[in-house]
């Protein structure tokens, strides 16, 4: 009998450099995953990153999942990091037929894609091991939250089948306002930070999904939606009266913030 999971997760990657990088906060809170945040193993692990960005939903058929190195002008030692967790051939198959069975009409499998930074970075910090199955799933950033939130819903029998779900983004991402203010943030991404984590600790789940025409500066806070539909789809998957829970809260460069929420569903 798999382990029913009450939770979906969605975590601020912030920057890639959150792999080697000691001094941010978020790598340590990572870091502490199993310890403070989720002592449960799940029996897999489907990852919506903000880094797979398709017109259809997709879904990764591999039996080892590849490392991708989907950034550039880094430090070298970041492209020898490695994650060879399992595929989840199985968990692809089912996230395809929920879809489907939810009036999503086309589901694509990717038979050669590994893992993204999106994915894999938080993983190494969160089970170094690589020995549970990660199965990963694109946003499509042409549609709009509430279509990504109709995704989660879909997926939310999976949390009966011991599959843990994690949505994969960064809660404020406009990386040309990236800047060393030496621990300061600017009013903007303040704001939209502030209004999100009201409106999701009060249940506003409507509003979020409308977040374009609700939170304050949501074009500045994300000039493209694509790292802030994985957080659809986690409160989604999570169901109606779902609780959210801010999990971890910290800045970097200004405007990057790495809030993180865990949601339980209704019991």
């Amino acid at each position: 009998m798999a382990l029913t999971m009450k939770d979906t997760f969605y975590i601020s990657h912030g920057s890639p450099t959150l792999s080697i990088d000691e001094s941010l906060p978020a790598r340590h809170f990572l870091q502490s995953w199993k310890d403070k945040v989720f002592g449960h193993t799940p029996k897999s692990i489907l990852v919506i990153s903000g880094h797979w960005d398709t017109s259809f939903p997709a879904v990764n058929i591999v039996q080892r999942n590849d490392t991708i190195y989907d950034f550039y002008g880094f430090p070298d030692p970041m492209y020898k990091l490695k994650y060879p967790a399992p595929g989840a051939p199985e968990l692809a198959l089912r996230v395809k037929e929920l879809l489907m069975a939810s009036d999503f009409k086309r589901v694509d499998e990717d038979r050669k894609r590994g893992l993204d930074h999106g994915a894999w970075v938080p993983l190494m910090l969160m089970y170094p091991e690589a020995d549970i199955p990660v199965c990963q799933l694109s946003v499509q950033s042409k549609r709009d939250g509430n279509y990504h939130y109709n995704l989660g819903k879909a997926l939310a029998p999976l949390k009966d089948e011991g599959v843990l779900i994690i949505g994969s983004g960064a809660t404020t991402h406009n990386l040309r306002a990236l800047r060393n203010l030496g621990g300061g943030v600017v009013p903007w991404a303040s704001e939209f930070d502030t209004w999100l984590k009201d409106a999701l600790l009060q249940g506003r789940y409507e509003d979020v999904n409308h977040f374009q025409e609700k939170a304050p500066y949501a074009k500045m806070a994300h000039p493209w939606p694509d790292h802030f539909y994985p957080l659809h789809v986690a409160m989604g998957a999570a169901g109606e009266n779902a609780k959210a829970k801010l999990i971890h809260h910290s800045w970097d460069l200004g405007a990057l913030s790495y809030a993180s929420y865990q949601f339980t569903a209704a019991s």
